[in-house]
Parts: C-alpha cells; sequence; structure tokens
C-alpha cells in the first residue's frame, strides 16, 4: 500500500520514442501537461485548511505544503537545467538535497498561494521557453552526476511525470481523507 501510495501514477519510465514524428507528438501531450499544472496542482490544494495542508500524503512523507513548496523548487530547478543545456555544451548539472529543501523556512512558513504564485510564474516562462524550440534543441544534452547523459526530451517528459506523480499525491489524499 505505501508502495501505491509513494507512486501513484507508478514510477517513471522512458521509452525512447520510435521516430521524431513520435517524439514530436510526445512533446506536445507534455509540453501541455506542463502549461497545465499550475492550475491543476492549484485546484489540487484548493480550499484545504491548515491542519490538512500539514497532514502528509503518506506515512513518514511530505505534507501537502511540502509538496506545494517542493514542487516550484524541483521546477525551477529543471528550468534552469533546460536554460543551461540550450547554451552550453553538455552542462554538468548539479543535484540538490530535495528532503532538505522541503524542510527549510520558506516552505514551512510562507503562505501555499505564494508557492502557487511562484509555480504559474516559472511555468509560463518554461512554457514559452519549450514552445519556442525545434527538434535539434530537445536532443541539447546535459550531464547528471547520477544519471550520466540525458537529453532534453528525456527531461521534459520526466518533469510532465512529476507534474502528474504530485498532483496526484494531493488529489489522491484528498480522496482517501474525504476532502
Amino acid at each position: 500500500m505505501t508502495e501505491d501510495l509513494r507512486f501513484p501514477i507508478g514510477n517513471f519510465a522512458w521509452v525512447p520514442p520510435a521516430n521524431e514524428q513520435e517524439m514530436s507528438a510526445r512533446r506536445g501531450q507534455y509540453i501541455e501537461t506542463l502549461a497545465q499544472l499550475p492550475a491543476n496542482f492549484a485546484k489540487a490544494v484548493e480550499g484545504l485548511t491548515p491542519a490538512q495542508l500539514d497532514t502528509p500524503y503518506r506515512p513518514e512523507g511530505w505534507t501537502v505544503r511540502q509538496l506545494a513548496g517542493h514542487v516550484p523548487d524541483s521546477h525551477a530547478n529543471a528550468y534552469i537545467r533546460f536554460k543551461l543545456a540550450l547554451t552550453e555544451y553538455e552542462p554538468a548539472i548539479k543535484t540538490y538535497k530535495e528532503d532538505m529543501w522541503a524542510k527549510l523556512p520558506d516552505t514551512a512558513k510562507t503562505p501555499v498561494d505564494v508557492s502557487l504564485q511562484m509555480l504559474a510564474a516559472l511555468h509560463t516562462r518554461w512554457v514559452a521557453l519549450l514552445r519556442g524550440m525545434d527538434s535539434s534543441d530537445f536532443a541539447r544534452t546535459m550531464r547528471h552526476p547520477e544519471h550520466g547523459v540525458i537529453d532534453l526530451n528525456r527531461m521534459l517528459a520526466l518533469y510532465a511525470w512529476h507534474s502528474a506523480h504530485h498532483t496526484a499525491h494531493v488529489t489522491n489524499l484528498r480522496q482517501r481523507m474525504g476532502w
């Protein structure tokens, strides 16, 4: 049961496309997912009380408030990684300690609405960047210290999954709790 709560839409799995036409279609879907995330996540947390926001989505998991802080933090890192890959040759990217970031005071003490505003503004910029990219841009790569060389097609797929993954954490919690 805990595994289902941790990965409500399953683990991320990258399946390389058969051809550029298939990848182009997928990119359109992934970009649309990112475009819709701010509204979808805002709807997922809408109307929650402070106590509900401070409820973990699973045993030993992050609270809804921490998720609301994590998503824009994570996507800000992704946005910067995209820009680095577009402007440098295979840049080495830095990881960060997501679990520690989720415990910092800006997550705990800032209203969730601020995180939602940050997410909306960030995604406006990121989606504009993505929609302006062509297939050769998406073929650009970065070097991840744990996963090796990754192209922007795969990164785009990962963050579309990440968007749905964390939204499902909140919506599934609401459903289980009858909120």
